[in-house]
């Protein structure tokens, strides 16, 4: 049975296996203090044309959203998130866990705006209630869409006007930036941020994420925080190595595209049967309202997510294409899909 459950399926693309393979009998520092992370936060600082920002890579993104936002948020202060946000439903309340309650918003789209956030801070307006600080984005968010230049710039613009902190999760980084019809750019989101991350897990890489501040009042004794949640490897070397080969020669970029490319052909062929779409398909997460007659007859050939029902007679499923999806994957879904209609 084809999966397409996940972006993250699959163990590593063959050239990060290969660049372990290739270091597999050297020796080399711990804890993120070697030669391989040195020169990936080297070629990320030059990528983001921000030589004042500091790189930490840490092995997976529920472990770099709490250890940031732990370290940087005092006990009173919470996070703003969509109601979609991956800090406020899928990682089992870690934040919370640290001592910091995630403030929910509705919005469209899984994308926060200053229109949402405002009234939150009106709300939130004394000492007897938290006091939000962090605003927490994901790009692209849980439903697969993805913010503008436009878009993140008000964000920041908000924020600074309102001492918040601007957090963008970034596991579908590499979607995002290789959409159709995006037009940020790493340097934006040096710009335009707090702090940032650069999702490896889910573009291809065995584990690992590479977390970017750029405020450099945040970095200030980053690296006990990483210490103390648990995320400072002892072979950190891992994590460089796998984000040098990923960053080189626009690879990163070319697996994001390539995830986009192998959705976008499933989406035009949902949308050439006359199905609507729960959120308007950008990146490798196509969320289809399939008529219930047909949903177990795909489920009995495919692992898809089911994700809710938009009326009484239809079922959201989410499929979702990676860096592993190959064009024969594509081809057997439509045959399979064109003779399950013709039934």
């Amino acid at each position: 049975m084809h999966s397409f459950t996940n972006d993250y399926n699959e163990t590593a693309h063959p050239q990060l296996l290969e660049a372990l393979l290739n270091i597999a009998k050297q020796k080399n520092g711990g804890y993120g203090l070697d030669s391989y992370c040195e020169l990936a936060a080297s070629h990320i600082k030059t990528l983001i044309q921000s030589p004042q920002s500091h790189v930490h890579f840490l092995p997976g993104g529920t472990i770099t959203n709490l250890t940031f936002i732990a370290h940087v948020l005092r006990p009173h202060q919470a996070v703003i998130a969509a109601e979609s946000g991956h800090v406020a439903v899928h990682e089992t309340g870690a934040i919370e866990a640290t001592g910091h309650k995630v403030i929910t918003a509705r919005c469209q789209a899984g994308k926060l705006s200053p229109e949402v956030i405002k009234p939150i801070l009106d709300e939130h307006c004394d000492e007897h209630m938290v006091q939000p600080k962090l605003v927490y984005i994901s790009n692209t968010t849980e439903l697969g869409t993805i913010y503008s230049h436009k878009e993140l710039r008000a964000l920041h613009q908000f924020c600074q006007a309102h001492q918040l902190y601007l957090y963008v999760d970034g596991a579908r980084l590499a979607m995002a930036l290789s959409a159709k019809d995006n037009d940020v750019t790493f340097a934006d989101l040096a710009k335009y941020t707090d702090a940032f991350y650069i999702g490896g897990t889910k573009v291809g890489a065995f584990a690992g994420e590479a977390l970017v501040i750029n405020n450099p009042q945040l970095n200030h004794d980053f690296r006990f925080t990483i210490k103390q949640k648990g995320g400072l490897m002892a072979k950190g070397w891992i994590l460089g190595v796998q984000f040098l080969t990923l960053l080189q020669n626009n690879l990163y970029l070319e697996l994001g595209a390539h995830s986009n490319n192998m959705a976008g052909q499933l989406a035009e062929l949902f949308q050439q049967c006359g199905f609507s779409f729960s959120h308007q398909p950008q990146t490798n997460q196509i969320f289809v309202n399939i008529p219930d007659h047909l949903v177990k007859a795909i489920t009995d050939h495919y692992d898809v997510y089911a994700f809710g029902k938009p009326d009484d007679v239809h079922t959201c499923l989410r499929f979702c294409a990676s860096w592993s999806t190959t064009q024969d994957d594509i081809e057997k879904f439509k045959c399979f899909f064109n003779n399950l209609q013709q039934k």
